[in-house]
Parts: C-alpha cells; sequence; structure tokens
C-alpha cells in the first residue's frame, strides 16, 4: 500500500512540474556562427534537463570499471574472510581436510597475506604435509611485516626433527625479529645447552644461579687455561653456594700455583653450603692419614656447628686414630640434626675399631633405615642425576640440579647468591 501511493505521490509531481514548465511564456533563441535556433522556454527546460541526464549517464560510464572492481573486491574480500573463518574452525575442531581446503579458498580470494599463509601453514602441519607446510611458513618469513610468524613455525619444524642446529639458527632470527619474547629466550638457552654451547648459554642465562651453572660448564668445556680460570672465577663470583662452581674455580687456582687462593674459595663456600666435594678437594693434599684432622679444622673452620663440619671431621679423626674424637663428632652430627645412612655406617666403623661387634651390627641396622645420603635431582622434573651437571639432562633446565639431604648454613640460609654477600661478613678480608 505504501508503495502504491509513493507511485501516486511521485507520478503527481511528475504531471505537476509539466503543467508548470508547459505554462511558462517566452521563447528561448541560441545562434551558433550564422545558424539560428529558436526554442519555447518550456521545450530549452526539457532539453537542459535531458543534457543534464546525459552528462551524469556518461560520467557514471566513465567510473563503472571502478566500481565494478570496488565491488568484485569487496565480495571476494568477504569471501575470503568467510574461507578464513571456516579454515580456522576447522583447525579447531582438528579436521585437516576442511582446514586445508578452506585455507587455500582463503589464500585464491585474499592472496598471500601474513593470515592465509599461517593459515595455510597450520592447515598443512595438521595434515601432516610438512613440504607444504614448509613452503608457507618460508613465505611468511620472508615478509618483513610477519617474518616472526614464520620463523616461529620454522623453528618449531626443526625442534621436531632434531635438527637443533638449524632450530639454534631459527631462534636467533626470531630473536632479532621480535626482541625480548621470554619463552624464546628460554628456548634459546635449552638449544644452546643440547648443542653444547655453554658459552651462549650463559650469555642468554637470566639469573645468577643459571650463570653460574652455564659459566661452570663452560670453564669444564674449555682448552685454554686463562679463558677456563676467567669462566671458573666468573661462576664462582654468580654463586658462591655452588659447590661445582667453587671447585672449578678452586682447581683452576692450584693448577696454576695459586694454593692458598683455592683453599680460600673452597672454605668461603663451605662457610656458606658445605658439600663432600669440598671436602674430598681440600683434603687431598693431605696424604698422610694423621695431616687430615688438622686441614679439616682448618676448613669447617667459618662453620663449624654444620652437620657436614661434623661429619668431616669425624672422618678425618677417625683417618688419624683419634677415636674419641671420631665418637664426639658423630654424636654431634646427629644432635645437629644428620639421619643419614652415611653417618650410621661411620657409626659402624668407629666401633668395629674399637672392637664392639654388637654395637657394630646395631649401627648397620640403623643404616638400613636411615635416611638416604645426598643425591643430586632435578628440581624442576625431579629426575635424579649421577653427578652434577649445569642443566638437566631431561627437561634442559639451566641450574636445577641440587644435592637434596644437604642444607644451608643456619645462619646464613637464603644468601645463596654472589659470593660478595655473606661470605664477606662471615670471613675476614685478606
Amino acid at each position: 500500500m505504501r508503495q502504491v501511493f509513493r507511485i501516486l505521490v511521485l507520478a503527481v509531481a511528475i504531471v505537476a512540474i509539466g503543467l508548470v514548465l508547459a505554462a511558462l511564456p517566452g521563447r528561448v533563441t541560441a545562434e551558433f556562427g550564422t545558424v539560428s535556433v529558436d526554442f519555447s522556454t518550456p521545450v530549452a527546460v526539457l532539453a537542459l534537463l535531458a543534457l543534464a541526464v546525459l552528462t551524469h549517464l556518461l560520467l557514471g560510464l566513465a567510473h563503472l570499471p571502478r566500481r565494478l572492481a570496488r565491488r568484485i573486491a569487496q565480495s571476494r574480500r568477504r569471501r575470503g574472510d568467510l574461507a578464513s573463518t571456516r579454515a580456522l574452525v576447522a583447525l579447531a575442531a582438528a579436521d585437516p581436510t576442511s582446514a586445508r581446503r578452506e585455507a587455500g579458498r582463503a589464500r585464491r580470494l585474499l592472496g598471500d597475506t601474513p593470515q592465509t599463509l599461517l593459515l595455510a601453514a597450520e592447515a598443512a602441519r595438521l595434515a601432516g604435509r610438512d613440504a607444504e607446510a614448509a613452503q608457507a611458513l618460508a613465505a611468511l618469513a620472508g615478509r618483513e611485516d610477519a617474518a616472526f610468524l614464520g620463523l616461529r613455525g620454522q623453528l618449531r619444524q626443526a625442534i621436531a626433527k632434531s635438527d637443533w642446529k638449524a632450530a639454534n639458527e631459527l631462534a636467533v632470527l626470531a630473536d632479532e625479529a621480535y626482541p625480548g619474547v621470554p619463552w624464546l629466550r628460554e628456548d634459546r638457552t635449552r638449544l644452546a645447552i643440547r648443542a653444547g654451547d655453554w658459552t651462549g648459554a650463559m650469555r642468554l642465562a637470566g639469573d645468577n644461579r643459571a650463570k653460574a651453572a652455564l659459566a661452570t660448564a663452560a670453564a669444564e668445556a674449555q682448552t685454554d687455561p686463562a679463558r677456563a680460570l676467567t669462566l671458573a672465577r666468573q661462576a664462582w663470583e654468580a654463586d658462591g653456594a655452588l659447590a661445582p662452581a667453587a671447585l672449578a674455580y678452586a682447581s683452576r687456582l692450584r693448577a696454576s700455583g695459586q694454593d692458598r687462593r683455592a683453599e680460600r674459595v673452597i672454605a668461603d663456600t663451605w662457610a656458606i653450603r658445605p658439600h663432600p666435594d669440598l671436602a674430598a678437594f681440600a683434603l687431598a693434599a693431605a696424604t698422610n692419614p694423621p695431616d687430615a684432622l688438622p686441614a679439616a679444622r682448618k676448613l669447617v673452620a667459618a662453620n663449624p656447628n654444620h652437620p657436614e663440619s661434623h661429619l668431616l671431621l669425624a672422618r678425618a679423626a677417625l683417618a688419624g686414630g683419634a677415636i674419641p674424637e671420631a665418637r664426639r663428632e658423630v654424636q654431634a652430627a646427629r644432635e645437629a640434626g644428620l639421619n643419614q645412612r652415611r653417618l650410621f655406617l661411620l657409626m659402624a666403623e668407629i666401633e668395629r675399631m674399637e672392637g664392639q661387634s654388637d654395637a657394630a651390627s646395631a649401627a648397620l641396622r640403623q643404616a638400613a633405615e636411615a635416611e638416604p645420603d645426598p643425591a643430586w635431582r632435578c628440581t624442576e622434573c625431579h629426575t635424579p642425576a649421577a653427578a652434577w651437571e649445569a642443566a638437566c639432562p631431561v627437561c634442559l633446565t639451566p641450574a636445577s640440579l641440587a644435592c637434596d639431604g644437604l642444607a644451608a648454613s643456619p645462619e646464613i640460609r637464603g644468601r645463596t647468591g654472589g659470593i660478595g654477600g655473606a661470605v664477606r661478613r662471615i670471613l675476614p678480608a685478606g
């Protein structure tokens, strides 16, 4: 009904305009050189209207190709966006066939944009077409505006193929394309560890504990003595509580003839966190059993009340034949909280040397039921390790191996950062 009403109104308006034009008086004369044309006013007005309409039509025809091209592009864009959405839905549904089909359609309609290339790569990966995915990722990595997307995909492919050299190179390129990504820094660190590039991993480490562990490994792998000494010193200065770092530094100091400095390094670390390996290094020079006890006393002087200090003194006293002192130190270790297998085995040895067979047997039974001796274990994946390593061989986390069963000294527990803090508050300079 409204449409009919509109048509009637339009017809009435046209008729009214026609009547007004027909009623216009006068004439219009146009001269072109010697030619003169004479029109009535209504005809002249109609001619002008016709000319305006014709001009409008000609201008519209001139813009028609551009408008058609715009409409075709808009249609392609709508269909391409729809194909992209369908590809995303298929990827979410883990439907590789539909994902590849829709991603290919989006790529044909929209061209090789970052979005379509990424969709094509993910669809190909889901379908198990690695070569097709690699081609799309390479095209994506070649774009200046989205290189990181392609490099990340290529990095994932290299890791899946265990191509660690290529993965390390791609990680470096990805870091350059988008600097400061935390997970990428962690990946680069793990890749460097897997490749045995300890120095490179050390540069990427984010905290002192990781730097100390990686610098220790770098020192162990270094063939140049001077460079190895520098790396070992950096490791010990980064984490003075890390026994392997102290041992790496002290061993190189001893090799260079700096025995007193080496002993000081071991003593400083013992003051923070005693470890049996430190004792073995400190007592290595005491080739005669009677010399072991004075060397042990010198080592534990800065941390005499720690259970490890009592246990070390007991072993040294037993080796030197000072059985009463060995017994006192074992008892002191028990009172300090040590309840491990090695303590009761030492007690059994003391009883055996004194001819107390029954007491020795009782100590052995206690050893069977005691807590386990200290052992290295990853704090991240909880994998045990036979020996210390700079990174867990399973999860590749740097500085994650800790020695279960060894406690830090009570008076400085928690101060295990750089060596310049707690140690210098306990020991005099010099």
